[in-house]
C-alpha cells in the first residue's frame, strides 16, 4: 500500500538540517506584535485531570495568559465545562451505577454515539460526578478528586486569579457541537454571550475570545458581540507525506455538512478560504499540522522507518517538512494565528526536536504565530520567555 521512497544525500541533508534552522530564527512577527499568547488547553491538563477548576489553577500558576473552557450544556440548561458532550472519558459516570440506566446512543455530527451525555443530565446529578485524566499515560493518582466546575465558576476563578496576581487572566471557551445543542432546544451562544457581559467582558478589549469549529454559530456572534472569535480547523490524520487527511466526521464544519456546502476545513485555510474568515472572525485556530507538517521516512520494504530504534512507529519517527503559507496568509488576511496543541512527552514530538518540547514550541513561535494551546503550560511559557 505504501509505495518505497528513496530519498537523495542532498535531501537527506536537508531535512537534516531543517528544524534548527526553523529555531535559530529570530521570532517572525505576530499580527499585533505582541508576544505570542499561551493558551492552558483545558487547564493544565498534562498534568491534572482536565476541566477542573484546580488544573485551571495550576495551569494559572505556572504563567498562562488564558484558560480553556470547552462548554457543554446540562439537561436544565447550564453551561459547564467538558471536553465534550460525552462523559466516560473524563468522568467516573460509567462506575456509578445510579446512572448505569442513563447510557444511551445519540447522533453526534452525524455519528451514532453510545455513552452518558451531559444534556440527560441536571446541574446538580453532574455535580456527583468527579473528573479523570482522559490520558492513560499520564498520572492518574488525582482521578476522582475534582467535580465538573460551570462556567460561571471558571469566570470566577478568572477574575480571582487575575485580582490575586495583578495581572489579567483571560478565558477561552470553546462551543462544542453548536449544531447538537441547538437541535435539543439546549443552544450554547445566548447564554454564553450572557454570561460574558454579566462579567463585565463584552468588548472587543475584554480578556475573550470565543471559539467554535462550526462557521454559522461563529457568524451568528458576531451580528451580536464585539468579543473576539476565532474560527477552528481540524482534519482526522496525517498520512505518510505529511498530507492532511480529512475524514467526516472531522473533515468540514458540521454546519456545511448539514446545509450541503461542499467545502472542507481544508478550503478554510486557503488564502481566500482566510479572507472570507476575516469577514467574521479576528482569528484561526489550526491544528498545528496545517502550519509545519512532518512525514515518515519509509525503508526498502516500504514500511515506515523506525528512526529511533524503540520498536514503535509514532511522531519520534516523523520528519519536518518546510512550514506552510498559512500563518503569513492568515496575517496577511488580517487573522491572528492560535494553534493547537502542544503535547510534550517525547513520543509526541517529531524527530527534530528530539524529544524537548521546549525545541517545538521556539520552532512553531519562529513562524509568528499569535498564540498556542498546550497541556503542559509552564513549559509553553518557558520556551515563550527564553532568550
Amino acid at each position: 500500500m505504501i509505495k518505497n521512497l528513496l530519498l537523495s544525500t542532498s535531501l537527506l541533508t536537508a531535512l537534516a538540517l531543517q528544524a534548527p534552522a526553523v529555531q535559530a530564527q529570530s521570532p517572525a512577527p505576530t499580527l499585533d506584535g505582541k508576544p505570542a499568547l499561551i493558551v492552558a488547553h483545558r487547564g493544565a491538563s498534562g498534568y491534572l485531570p482536565e476541566h477542573t477548576l484546580e488544573g485551571y489553577k495550576l495551569a494559572i500558576e505556572q504563567g498562562a495568559d488564558f484558560i480553556e473552557p470547552d462548554l457543554v450544556s446540562t439537561r436544565d440548561g447550564h453551561l459547564v465545562v467538558r471536553h465534550e458532550p460525552m462523559l466516560s472519558g473524563t468522568t467516573d459516570v460509567s462506575t456509578r451505577p445510579e446512572f448505569a440506566a442513563r447510557k444511551t446512543t445519540r447522533k453526534v455530527d452525524g455519528v451514532d454515539t453510545s455513552d452518558w451525555f451531559a444534556s440527560d443530565f441536571t446541574l446538580a446529578e453532574l455535580k456527583t460526578l468527579r473528573a479523570k485524566q482522559a490520558f492513560a499515560d499520564r498520572d492518574q493518582s488525582h482521578n476522582g478528586k475534582y467535580e465538573i466546575p460551570t462556567l460561571q465558576q471558571v469566570i470566577d476563578l478568572a477574575k480571582a486569579e487575575s485580582a490575586r496576581t495583578g495581572r489579567t487572566i483571560g478565558i477561552y471557551p470553546e462551543i462544542k457541537h453548536s449544531t447538537y445543542h441547538s437541535a435539543l432546544g439546549l443552544a450554547i451562544e445566548d447564554k454564553l454571550l450572557d454570561q460574558l457581559k454579566a462579567a463585565g467582558w463584552s468588548e472587543k478589549t475584554s480578556p475573550v475570545f470565543i471559539q467554535s469549529f462550526e462557521t454559522a454559530n461563529l457568524k451568528y456572534l458576531r451580528g451580536k458581540t464585539q468579543l473576539r472569535l476565532i474560527q477552528l480547523v481540524d482534519a482526522d490524520d496525517v498520512d505518510k507525506d505529511g498530507g492532511i487527511v480529512l475524514a467526516a466526521p472531522f473533515d468540514k464544519p458540521y454546519d456545511f455538512v448539514v446545509t450541503g456546502d461542499k467545502r472542507t476545513f481544508k478550503d478554510l485555510v486557503t488564502a481566500e478560504g482566510l479572507k472570507e474568515i476575516k469577514t467574521y472572525a479576528d482569528g484561526v485556530g489550526p491544528w498545528k499540522p496545517y502550519l509545519m507538517p512532518a512525514k515518515q521516512m519509509l525503508g526498502d520494504d516500504g514500511k515506515p522507518r523506525d528512526l529511533n530504534g524503540d520498536g514503535a512507529i509514532d511522531e519520534r519517527d516523523r520528519v519536518l517538512l518546510p512550514p506552510t503559507d498559512v500563518v503569513k496568509n492568515a496575517h496577511a488576511a488580517g487573522l491572528f494565528v492560535h494553534t493547537w496543541t502542544f503535547r510534550s512527552e517525547p513520543k509526541r514530538l517529531v524527530s527534530d526536536f528530539k524529544g524537548d518540547s521546549a525545541a517545538e514550541y521556539k520552532a512553531y513561535l519562529a513562524l509568528g504565530i499569535d498564540g498556542l494551546f498546550s497541556d503542559f503550560p509552564d513549559q509553553a511559557v518557558k520556551a515563550r520567555n527564553a532568550k
